[in-house]
Formats: C-alpha cells, sequence, structure tokens
C-alpha cells in the first residue's frame, strides 16, 4: 500500500532549497507583486476615466462592485473558516483518505462561499441577488407556456425588440433561464432557492478540479491543490451568481472526460462500462455548458488538453454524442444556437459595451482575473509558464518521455489561460469578467499546486486576506 504524502517532506526539502530555489521564490512573488500593479493600475486608471466620461460603467473600476466598507453576519464564519483551513488545510488535504478529501473540499469549499454571501446578509447577498431587474427570475412567468416561450426565445433578445429579455437572459443560451423556470416547477421557486442552489452546485467546482487533476496528473499535487481551491478568492462571485453554477458544470464535464480517458482496470485493460458512462455523461453536461453561456464553447481547450494528457481519443465518439444530443434537443425545441449568438452579439453593442473602452477592459479585465484568483495562483501561474517550453517540447511523440505529473498540470493551466486571452482578445467580455471567467478560474487556481510546499501556508493565507479584503470593502454586482 503507497503511503500518502505528508507535509514532513517538503518542508524538509526546503530547509536545504539551493539558489535556484531561492530565485524560484524570488520570481514567485515578483509576479504576485506584478499583478497587485496591475489591480492597482486598472483601479487608478479606471477611476479617472470612470469619472472623465462614465464609460466604464462600474462604481469600482476594474470590478462590477461598489466601495462599502461593512461587515455582516457571516464576518465570525469567513474568518473562522479562513484560518482552519490556512492552519489544517495542508496536513489534513495530505492525510485524509481520497474519496474523504473530495467530500471535506467541497463541504470546506461550501463554508467559505456561505460565509463570504453572508457577510452582505441573507437577503442581500443570497436571496435578492437572483431577483434584480438584470436577473433570470423575474421572467420566469413568461415561460409558464413553455413551447411557445422557447420557439420565441431569439425574438425578445434585441434591445428594441418587443418585451425584450433583461440583460442576462439575453446575453445568454436558453439552458440558463430554463434552470431557474425549472427549480419553480418543482416548488424550489424564488430568489432563496436560486442563491442555494448556485452556490451548492458552484462550490462542487473544487471537487471536480481535485477529481480531474487525480485522474491527469497524480494523487500528491492533486492533495496540494485542495486548500487552494477551497479558499479561492472566486468564492466571492460563487456566491452568488449564475455563473458559479455554469462553473462547475463545465468543471464535472472535464473531470469526467479525464476519467473516461484515463480509467483502467487492474489488468492495465481500459474498462468498457465506466469510461463509456464517463464520457456520455461529459458530452451531456459539455452540451449543457454551452447552452448555459456562449462564451463557454472554449472550454473546449481545455477539453482538448486533457485527451492531449491521456494520449486516448476513445472517448471523443460519446463525447460528441452527448454534446449533440444536447444540441438536437433544444433545436428541436425551436431555439437556434447560431441566431441567439449573432443577436447577442448586436444586443451587446446595444448597451454599455458599445461605450465600453476595448483598450481599457483588453487589460483591465486581466486585472478582474488576478482578483478573482489571487497572488498564490499569480505565482503559480508563473511556474506554469516558466515550464511551458520544456513541457511542450515533450508533448511531441518522439520526445520522449511523456510529461511528468507538474508538466501535466502545466499543461491544463496553459489551456485555461489561452481560454482566457481568446475570450479577453475578442472583446465580447469587457467587465464583469469576475464571474463571466469563474469556469475558467478554477484551472487557474490549480497552478498553486506547483508552489514549494513550505511556502504554502502563507500563499494560502494571502488568497483569504484577499477574499475577505474584497467583501467586507466592497458590495459586489453579483
Amino acid at each position: 500500500m503507497t503511503p500518502r504524502p505528508t507535509s514532513e517532506a517538503p518542508a524538509a526539502a526546503a530547509r536545504h532549497a539551493g539558489p535556484e530555489d531561492r530565485a524560484a521564490r524570488r520570481a514567485d512573488l515578483l509576479a504576485a507583486a506584478a499583478g497587485l500593479l496591475l489591480v492597482v493600475a486598472a483601479a487608478a486608471i479606471g477611476t479617472v476615466i470612470e469619472r472623465a466620461n462614465g464609460s466604464l460603467h462600474v462604481n469600482w473600476p476594474p470590478l462590477y462592485a461598489s466601495w462599502f466598507p461593512h461587515v455582516g453576519p457571516g464576518t465570525p464564519a469567513a474568518l473562522a473558516v479562513a484560518v482552519l483551513v490556512v492552519g489544517y488545510g495542508p496536513p489534513l488535504a495530505a492525510r485524509l483518505p481520497w474519496r474523504g478529501l473530495l467530500l471535506a473540499c467541497w463541504a470546506a469549499a461550501l463554508a467559505w462561499t456561505w460565509s463570504l454571501a453572508l457577510i452582505d446578509g441573507w437577503q442581500t447577498g443570497i436571496a435578492r441577488r437572483l431577483t434584480t431587474e438584470y436577473e433570470y427570475l423575474t421572467v420566469i412567468r413568461r415561460f409558464d407556456d413553455l413551447g411557445p416561450a422557447l420557439r420565441g426565445f431569439t425574438g425578445h433578445i434585441l434591445n428594441d425588440a418587443p418585451d425584450h429579455w433583461p440583460a442576462h437572459v439575453a446575453g445568454h443560451p436558453l439552458a440558463a433561464v430554463l434552470t431557474f423556470v425549472g427549480l419553480d416547477r418543482i416548488g424550489l421557486g424564488g430568489g432563496a432557492w436560486a442563491g442555494v442552489w448556485c452556490i451548492t452546485v458552484g462550490a462542487s467546482a473544487a471537487a471536480a478540479v481535485l477529481v480531474a487533476l487525480h485522474a491527469l496528473t497524480d494523487e500528491p499535487l492533486a492533495r496540494r491543490a485542495a486548500p487552494f481551491l477551497v479558499l479561492a478568492p472566486a468564492a466571492v462571485w460563487v456566491g452568488t451568481s449564475a455563473d458559479g453554477y455554469f462553473a462547475a458544470v463545465a468543471a464535472w464535464s472535464l473531470a469526467l472526460l479525464a476519467l473516461a480517458a484515463t480509467r483502467r482496470t487492474g489488468g492495465g485493460r481500459r474498462s468498457a462500462p465506466v469510461p463509456a458512462a464517463a464520457a456520455l455523461a461529459s458530452g451531456l453536461l459539455l452540451g449543457l455548458t454551452c447552452y448555459l453561456s456562449y462564451g463557454l464553447t472554449l472550454i473546449v481547450l481545455p477539453a482538448a488538453a486533457v485527451l492531449l494528457l491521456a494520449r486516448n481519443a476513445r472517448p471523443v465518439p460519446l463525447l460528441v454524442a452527448g454534446a449533440a444530443t444536447v444540441a438536437v434537443a433544444f433545436t428541436l425545441a425551436g431555439f437556434d444556437w447560431w441566431e441567439g449568438y449573432r443577436l447577442l452579439v448586436e444586443r451587446y453593442y446595444q448597451g454599455a459595451a458599445g461605450v465600453r473602452p476595448y483598450a481599457y477592459w483588453v487589460w483591465g479585465n486581466l486585472a478582474c482575473a488576478v482578483l478573482i484568483t489571487g497572488p498564490a495562483t499569480v505565482a503559480g501561474v508563473r511556474r506554469a509558464l516558466a515550464a511551458a517550453p520544456a513541457t511542450l517540447r515533450r508533448l511531441r511523440p518522439s520526445a520522449g518521455p511523456p510529461p511528468g505529473p507538474a508538466g501535466r498540470l502545466t499543461v491544463l493551466v496553459l489551456a485555461a489561460l489561452l481560454a482566457v486571452l481568446i475570450a479577453d482578445l475578442s472583446g465580447m467580455s469587457k467587465a464583469e469578467t469576475e464571474r463571466i471567467w469563474l469556469p475558467f478560474a478554477w484551472w487557474l487556481l490549480a497552478a498553486c499546486a506547483l508552489l514549494p510546499g513550505a511556502h504554502r501556508r502563507p500563499w494560502l493565507a494571502a488568497q483569504a486576506v484577499l477574499a475577505l479584503l474584497l467583501n467586507h470593502l466592497l458590495y459586489t454586482g453579483w
């Protein structure tokens, strides 16, 4: 039986760190400092622009938020969760049985997300978040006659259309609003249940990423990532926004794909039933992901990285079949995804995006990414970028042995980073990326596992402090 990894070995290694290790740690700190400077520049320059002409349409650039120092019912719980995870998270992650760790990760992520949301109080932080004029719950009754509502959905996307949809309903494919229609139909209507749904499902993304890391890299690396996935600054927006739920659906799609591509029987032959079921389920969730948010079609980049790392294309037919099933079902119901996207682009520039300056947001969005992933992630991504040339060379079949666990994690991080950069350059994500990019943020957070063990707690504390400051100093719009 292989002994579980412990935290003593990294600590012992750190005591004998050489010049290269010290240089790497200095580079990590410089990367984190550069991320902080990017945020400060985005805040300062953004404030000047907003006060000059109001073109950013945000109160506290680069975030869709307002300056509002406060404490609330969730403050003591959030502080307690932060202290417990920083103090006991790394050793527990190293020693818990694997299945116990998955459940503990989900439970701790739930506690962290709930406590952060409750800093704003039950009504403001959760129950009313999805009931504003921009949100999904305002149109539930328009779906009482479901068939005509589905067939006529695209006719209400544009701002000048009769009874046009609110911003978030118009800005997403049909599955987004149908989720909340479905909750209402089974007796879980209203903002409170919608908030509970988004937080509960959204927090499970942490466990999904662990499953994928375990399958694609190795168990010690996945265990090192666990505390960082729990104390993610992104939890500020998982509680409570629908994008947190979207992120979890996308994360489980990739986790199931990783299982389908890597699962083997004890004898070394691929086990047919489990990978087949996982591949089909992954395809169904991938299809659902694309019908929850147009921009999440970019999740195919991390999916391709999963297949590349596994060196296994066998799940592809069932993956495609599952995704196609979702697409066919929505098409037969009367929703044309491509028409919806075309109209969304037009609606997008009818609103604030028509005046929001691309020259600011093309880099201001990256400051948002720093805030939702934290300084530890910036340092971890730096390590992934430093390792990228050697790692990518080893992906070639003729290059000898494939990348090791850290190299495979590097590839996953690079795929998520590429998706973010494409979304950024497209101009279809000008502002509000603190929630829009949540599905990619989880995979960037996994880069924290690349940080050295002896310095993991300070980095983890920095993540927690950032999230606590964000939720106590600002009133976020989502």
